[in-house]
């Protein structure tokens, strides 16, 4: 629609050809300094098929590099069509925004027929439906990548299809409902937006130009071509936040809170962990083996479960945390048949499913590693009852329930998780700031998913 409207009207004025010489938009700036400031609105012009991309870990990279050029085609052809019909239809100078707005001049509604306006405005709405639909599966698909490289708190995720990376998070689809109405009703109407807009799309801009330089260096690109990358793109993209910082006071200042806020529960998150880790004590797992294997056989105590499963965060096999040790021998030992040490890593590729088995003592102490890419859904109920049943199959473990009872019948033991939760001392002697911090973190946790939630643990 949008190439069909511009190609009715690009011959209006054949003129508006001279637009693809730069000569006209440096002659622009250097004759009227002050048209500087309308590079602001002019990159408006330059975003409008953002959320092509937005959604790009679902419609995947080969589709999106195949439809942009003929998308951004589309859109040329309608700005060129605009332009033609302005110079046609309306005697207008340079810089005679006063006269579009005193006249009432819509540009892009102006190319359609009269009996076209209304099948062009549901057209134009249902764009931006699908559009506003790309960007929530877009902030969902990045939530969601943020919680697993523990960046952002946990929150319920749901699975509507078996399709890779569908994904639902209710908790940000109502922040997402919240905010929008609380923006529409700030701002009223829709050209109030355009600084606060404009403003997020050029951060977002420099934010990928950033990154870009940082994938250059980590794939060893020559040192001169990246300069020379970074120099040309951050004079463009400096020049248009200088244009668009002149609206901060109009709605700008919007996105920075919002970016602000967004940063703040990140960092508080990030750090606390950095904080929590400083305090987690890690011992050798061997020193305490006898220990376990003999509560195991000790018959005396009391069974805690067949199978007790330790949810653990020490990278290393061959350790394991103070507290998890704490918990199974100190005060009322917690005895089971077999004790499972269950570690999830978090790989940087996105889609690996892959998990490795070591038994420390067999049919006793058993490890399992699981390594899952940072789309991967951790659902360490299904993964885990999958290993268990491999292990099975290949008969190198034994779960039925040793009781004699049970075990004549061949009666599958039961399995049992444990999370331990941290609780901030109020003894602790951490600085001012830290505890603060921690303060943050832990109310932020009470609000967002436990642990056992989290990892999908004791649900089907």
């Amino acid at each position: 629609m949008l190439a069909l409207l511009g190609l009715f009207h690009i011959t209006d004025d054949i003129t508006i050809f001279r637009a693809l010489n730069p000569y006209y938009a440096i002659n622009f700036l250097v004759t009227y300094p002050e048209g500087f400031w309308l590079l602001g609105a002019v990159f408006l012009c330059t975003t409008g098929a953002e959320a092509l991309y937005s959604d790009l870990g679902h419609c995947g990279r080969g589709n999106i590099r195949a439809s942009w050029g003929f998308v951004k085609a589309c859109l040329l052809i309608n700005y060129f069509g605009q332009g033609a019909s302005l110079l046609k239809h309306h005697n207008l100078k340079l810089m005679d925004a006063a006269a579009i707005n005193s006249e009432g001049i819509n540009a892009f509604y102006d190319l359609m027929p009269q009996w076209f306006i209304v099948p062009g405005v549901i057209i134009a709405t249902s764009a931006a439906i699908i559009a506003s639909q790309a960007m929530v599966t877009g902030s969902f698909t990045l939530i969601n990548e943020a919680i697993r490289l523990n960046l952002w708190p946990k929150l319920k995720i749901n699975y509507p299809s078996e399709a890779k990376g569908q994904i639902f998070i209710p908790g940000i689809n109502t922040m997402l409902f919240v905010g929008c109405v609380a923006v529409v009703l700030y701002f009223r109407q829709s050209s109030s937006m355009e600084a606060a807009y404009g403003l997020a799309i050029i951060a977002t801009m420099i934010m990928t130009t950033i990154l870009f330089a940082n994938y250059l260096v980590l794939h060893r690109v020559k040192p001169a071509l990246i300069y020379l990358f970074i120099i040309i793109y951050s004079i463009i993209e400096l020049a248009f936040i200088t244009a668009l910082l002149d609206k901060f006071i109009h709605g700008g200042y919007i996105t920075i809170m919002i970016g602000f806020v967004m940063f703040a529960i990140m960092y508080v998150w990030y750090r606390a962990r950095k904080i929590k880790n400083r305090y987690v004590e890690f011992v050798r797992l061997e020193d305490y083996v006898p220990k376990l294997e003999e509560l195991s056989n000790d018959s005396s105590v009391p069974k805690h479960a067949t199978h007790l499963v330790y949810l653990t965060s020490a990278n290393n096999p061959k350790e394991i945390e103070h507290k998890i040790i704490y918990s199974i021998l100190s005060g009322k030992p917690k005895r089971a048949d077999i004790y499972w040490f269950v570690h999830v890593d978090t790989l940087d590729e996105p889609y690996t499913c892959e998990y490795s088995v070591e038994h420390i003592i067999p049919n006793d102490i058993i490890r399992v590693e699981f390594r899952l890419g940072f789309r991967m859904a951790p659902r360490i109920n299904l993964m885990f009852k999958k290993v268990v049943e491999d292990l099975v199959a290949n008969r190198e473990v034994n779960v039925t329930s040793r009781y004699e009872s049970q075990q004549r019948n061949n009666v599958v033991g039961d399995f049992q998780f444990i999370v331990l939760e941290k609780f901030l001392s109020q003894d602790n002697e951490l600085p001012f700031l830290e505890r603060i911090m921690m303060k943050l973190y832990f109310w932020i946790k009470e609000i967002s998913l436990s642990e056992e939630k989290g990892f999908w643990i004791g649900t089907e």
